[in-house]
This record gives structure tokens, C-alpha cells and sequence, in this order.
């Protein structure tokens, strides 16, 4: 099982420096206080905006704070694409808020500055292209702002996996390595109401309370979602990995959707013994639907320790469009939550899976970091998550519609 190469292209160490004003600063400029920022351009990729700190020292030493931009993900047809061309990174320096108001940006254009990139040494070892003070004029004589940052690229080689069918149809997953499809997992979906019972004691007790609350069977099976379970099998035939929902998906008293307060939640199991049941959980996702003013699909992921499912360590936590779909992340360097990327064991990026808006047919393209993946139960743990996100997306639909056929198979058992 070899990896496609990838390539990150980083960019970090970011920081402003403005010319001291000869005369005092005019109404409204305060050029210490002033917020700035930047956009990072690449040809053929999303733009990217990071702030940046202002930096008050003299001469060329490094600033004292900085910052770091997303940086771009450079896959293995991007890189056949560019290799042997000059890549350039375009960065434009602004002052003034980010955004826009009533469709005029709100920064005003300092400077720009470019950097050239060369990939093709990339995919090899890592390389820096720039690390310093690099100047936002054209004109030696005079005081020009400054912008520091380090542009390096590190090889980055991945595990690409691709579902050949919806979770929820029991597809065969296949590992992608240029135009080679290779199957190398099958999935079995399942969707059984009392398969909770079968489950480990220490992660059900603590759902008991609020299912309690529920009026009757009926009422509660027309307003839950629940039992719904993904097993990863290999090209043996052995179970190498599953996804199991552990806390039902419910909607919040007097509203038809599943709120942050009330999440659904799912177990990702390893092999342990015969029985599912004794199985060991590796990780717990627990997902929502958020309000605002375009719904969106929220979800926390986090890793379960030897002291239970209460005592987890997060590694990822975001909101992706309902409508749009996204990408599910566990990426140290693209974490908004910065209290959350302390607190993360993981360093770099671990995997990202692709999820289609809600309606939409989804077969998830998965990618995994080398450095994870040591054997294909590994892969197999990374498969049944992406599983799970992805029947999150329909878990979450508002309970005002009705679930495809598919998500139903007990129901179209009882009812047989």
C-alpha cells in the first residue's frame, strides 16, 4: 500500500512592520493600533487571509510576535501539473478591517511582495524559499513598510482512499494511486434500534437519563435517529473497524433540528475480541446542526484514553455548510480554535475526508498522512470516521423531512 506524494506549502512567521510617521498621525490613523492583515494568492487555489501583528524593533532581527496563514495542499495532479514551472506566491499587505462594506473592502493596499516557489525538490525534502524581512516598495531611497514571513515546503505523502458508493449503500472502498483504483475495504451498513443494548455498559449508562423522558416507543422512534452502524471489512472478509451511533440523534425540545446542547454521537471501534461488544472505542464523534444564518453541519471529534469516553483529548472541532457540504479536518495548522491546537496531540495534518451537502449523493474521497497509517487496520479506523461524518449530514436533517429509504432498514424489516 504506497502513498501519493503531496506537498504543503507553509506559511508562517508572520508579521508587519510600518515606517515611523514623520509628522503626527492625521484623525482616525494610528498606525500602532491600526488592525492588518494579508491575502496569500496562489494560481488556482482559494485566496487565504491572515492577520498580521505589527512589529515595532528595529533593524533586521526576527519579530517578537507572529502569526501563520492555512497554508495550500499541493496533491499529486496538482504537482505533475507545475512541476518544472516557476510557482509564484503573491501576498498583498493591507491596514483596516478585514471583510467588505456594502461590497467595498474595508483594507486599504499597503504593498505587495511575491515569492517563487519550486515544487519539484519538494516532493523530496523540505525546502525554505524565503525566511526574513522582505521589503513593500520599489523605491530604495524611501521608508516602505516591511513584511516578514518564511515560506518553506515540506513532501507531505498520503494514503487516498475513495467510497465507490454512498456509506449508507454498503459500498467498496478502493485506494487511489494515480489512475490505479485498487478496492482494499467493503463496508456493511446497518441500521438496528436495539443494537444500543449490545453495546459496552460504560457508554450507554450516560445516556439513560434523557431517554427516559421520552413519551412512549412510538413517539420516540418517529423522533430519533438511532442504531445506525458501518463495519469496515477487509479484503479477507475480517472486520478490521466499525462506526457505531452511540447517543441517538434527537431533536431539542420544541424545535425539529439537533442542537450543540444535545449532540448525536458515534463510537469508532478497533478489534478486540469476538464480539463487537468488547470491541475498543479509538475515537468519538459527536455532531450537530447549527443555527445561523446559513445551517450548518457541527461536529467535534475527539480521541477516547484508557479513562473512558468523558475524559476524551479533542483533536478537531468545526461547522461545515448544509447546503455546500465541506471537508472534515483533523489538521493542527488549519485549527481556529487555538485553545483546542494546544491541547491536540497531533502534529500536522492527520486526515481529511470530503462530505456533500444534505441530498446530495456522496462518496467520500478520504486522505490519510502517511505517518498514521502503519498497518490497514489504521486505514480501516480513518475509513469508518469518514462513514460517520458523513451519515451525520443526514442524521442531523431537520426532523420535519423524511430520511431515504436506505437510512431505514429496520423499518422496512418490521414492516415486511
Amino acid at each position: 500500500m504506497d502513498p501519493c506524494p503531496f506537498v504543503r506549502l507553509i506559511v508562517e512567521s508572520l508579521a508587519l512592520k510600518l515606517p515611523q510617521p514623520t509628522k503626527p498621525a492625521g484623525s482616525g490613523v494610528y498606525p500602532t493600533t491600526t488592525p492588518c492583515f494579508c491575502k496569500l494568492r496562489l494560481k488556482n487555489f482559494p485566496s487565504q487571509t491572515a492577520l498580521l501583528p505589527l512589529c515595532n524593533g528595529s533593524g533586521d532581527s526576527p519579530p517578537e510576535s507572529s502569526t501563520s496563514a492555512a497554508g495550500f495542499h499541493l496533491d499529486s495532479l496538482t504537482l505533475r501539473r507545475l512541476t518544472g514551472k516557476p510557482v509564484t506566491l503573491r501576498i498583498e499587505v493591507y491596514t483596516g478591517r478585514m471583510g467588505r462594506t456594502c461590497g467595498v473592502s474595508c483594507g486599504k493596499l499597503v504593498g505587495r511582495v511575491q515569492v517563487i516557489v519550486d515544487l519539484g525538490v519538494s516532493q523530496t525534502r523540505p525546502s525554505v524559499f524565503q525566511n526574513g524581512w522582505m521589503k513593500l516598495g520599489n523605491e530604495p531611497d524611501k521608508q516602505t513598510a516591511k513584511l516578514h514571513l518564511t515560506v518553506k515546503a515540506e513532501p507531505d505523502p498520503r494514503f487516498v482512499f475513495h467510497f465507490g458508493g454512498e456509506p449508507e449503500c454498503s459500498p467498496v472502498v478502493f485506494q487511489i494511486q494515480g489512475n490505479i483504483r485498487q478496492p482494499v475495504f467493503s463496508c456493511k451498513f446497518s441500521a438496528d434500534r436495539s443494537r444500543s443494548r449490545s453495546l459496552p455498559p460504560d457508554f450507554t449508562n450516560k445516556n439513560r437519563g434523557w431517554m427516559r423522558t421520552l413519551s412512549g416507543e412510538r413517539e420516540r422512534q418517529g423522533r430519533e435517529r438511532k442504531g445506525w452502524m458501518v463495519m469496515i471489512y477487509d479484503l479477507s472478509g475480517s472486520l478490521v473497524a466499525a462506526a457505531s451511533m452511540i447517543t441517538p440523534f434527537v431533536p431539542s425540545p420544541g424545535s425539529d433540528r439537533v442542537s450543540r446542547s444535545n449532540p448525536g454521537a458515534w463510537l469508532i471501534l478497533r478489534p478486540h475480541g469476538f464480539s463487537v461488544s468488547s470491541w475498543k472505542p479509538w475515537g468519538r464523534l459527536e455532531a450537530w446542526r447549527e443555527r445561523g444564518p446559513t445551517d450548518g453541519l457541527g461536529y467535534k471529534f475527539e480521541l477516547v484514553t484508557e479513562n473512558g469516553p468523558n475524559n476524551g483529548i479533542p483533536i478537531a472541532e468545526a461547522t461545515m455548510s448544509v447546503k455546500k457540504g465541506g471537508q472534515f479536518c483533523i489538521d493542527r495548522r488549519v485549527s481556529r480554535d487555538s485553545a483546542l491546537s494546544l491541547r491536540s496531540p497531533v502534529k500536522g495534518f492527520v486526515m481529511g475526508s470530503t462530505v456533500e451537502g444534505e441530498g446530495k449523493v456522496s462518496r467520500p474521497v478520504v486522505q490519510v498522512g502517511m505517518q498514521h497509517v502503519t498497518c490497514m487496520a489504521d486505514a480501516a479506523l480513518f475509513i469508518a470516521l469518514s462513514a460517520a461524518i458523513d451519515l451525520s449530514m443526514d442524521a442531523c436533517q431537520l426532523f420535519s423531512r423524511k430520511l431515504r429509504k436506505e437510512l431505514c432498514h429496520d423499518e422496512q424489516d418490521s414492516s415486511s
